[in-house]
């Protein structure tokens, strides 16, 4: 008799696992974590990646915010030995203070004649560059060069541009029979020949944020729209606009930011021995250049500088939440419609 054996069949009862597969990995039980440290790395570490942000913002960020509160609600002189607290004083004597007034209806002013044209600048151009163009590369890289142009330059190249007795601007107006203007004496002129400035420079920037946004959008879209008879500025104002709506609030809410904060080109367009002032009478002096004013040369008031600061924060919020609603309205207003 003969004894036949399978060396490769399990044998019954036995409770050996089997053996996986040559080239196949570890089950699902094998990728669980296994000990207490891997427990810990999967519940705690994206709060060590997040950290240095949080970090750097608390140094740098909210701990010189509430430090400028502090000194806003004391009578902070640099030059002087003792800083007695006041309270509320300083924001008191900011609302009775006519130069205060002035510089917040300035700033106001030279935001809205910029931001506004600005932004439908962009829009436009981002439009533009986004169809089927020759060299478009080209142009898109081009309209970043104002934005890496030095302040200094383009501030001293407009003055030049608005210059009341030689410049070329008030040239082209002598030969079409108008009056040459004084733009930097004259209150609405500054506004507009500063505002001119700061549009030549962002318009390119907030162009590339909606292009980069335009870009996401599907093009199927655009071609059931054109299916349906839809011509571009319609596939514009119905798709493309909604669409970027998230897009534009954050434009609106930068745009607000760095246009409230206007300091640079307003403080190097005035020139004098005193341009801080912007102009003889403060046609164009801002918010930021009056909170210098105070808190450095010549007053070295520190203290009411502060203030002057937190009043330019609390604007800047105020209006940044006021321009999501508007943006919101108008986008939900315009679907409602279609």
């Amino acid at each position: 008799m003969s004894l036949h054996v399978d060396v490769g069949a399990p044998r019954r009862g036995s409770h050996s696992k089997p053996r996986p597969a040559a080239g196949r990995g570890p089950g699902p039980a094998d990728k669980r974590p296994r000990g207490r440290f891997s427990r810990f790395d999967l519940k705690y570490s994206p709060y060590f990646y997040i950290a240095p942000f949080f970090l750097l913002f608390a140094v740098f960020g909210a701990y010189p915010l509430g430090y400028t509160l502090w000194v806003s609600l004391h009578d902070w002189d640099l030059l002087g030995d003792e800083q007695a607290f006041v309270g509320l004083a300083n924001y008191r004597a900011l609302m009775a203070d006519s130069d205060f007034w002035n510089s917040v209806v300035n700033t106001l002013g030279i935001f809205v004649i910029s931001t506004v044209p600005q932004l439908l600048l962009a829009l436009w151009l981002a439009n533009l560059l986004n169809r089927q163009l020759r060299a478009r590369t080209l142009f898109r890289m081009g309209v970043l060069i104002p934005n890496i142009t030095s302040t200094a330059a383009v501030a001293i190249v407009f003055s030049q541009l608005f210059s009341r007795e030689f410049g070329l601007i008030n040239w082209t107006l002598d030969l079409v029979g108008l009056d040459a203007i004084d733009w930097k004496a004259n209150r609405l002129a500054s506004w507009v020949a500063i505002s001119t400035m700061v549009d030549w420079r962002w318009t390119g920037y907030n162009a590339l944020i909606f292009l980069a946004a335009m870009q996401a959008i599907p093009r199927d879209l655009y071609e059931s729209a054109a299916i349906d008879g839809a011509r571009p500025i319609r596939q514009f104002w119905s798709i493309t606009v909604p669409l970027l709506r998230p897009t534009i609030i954050f434009a609106v809410i930068i745009s607000t930011i760095g246009g409230l904060q206007l300091f640079t080109e307003p403080r190097l367009f005035n020139s004098g021995p005193n341009p801080i002032r912007g102009g003889p009478l403060r046609e164009s002096q801002t918010m930021t250049m009056y909170m210098f004013e105070n808190a450095f040369a010549p007053n070295y008031n520190f203290g009411y500088g502060s203030a002057v600061a937190w009043m330019l924060f609390a604007l800047i919020v105020v209006i940044a939440l006021v321009n999501v609603v508007i943006i919101r309205r108008l986008g939900n207003s315009a679907r409602g419609g279609q």
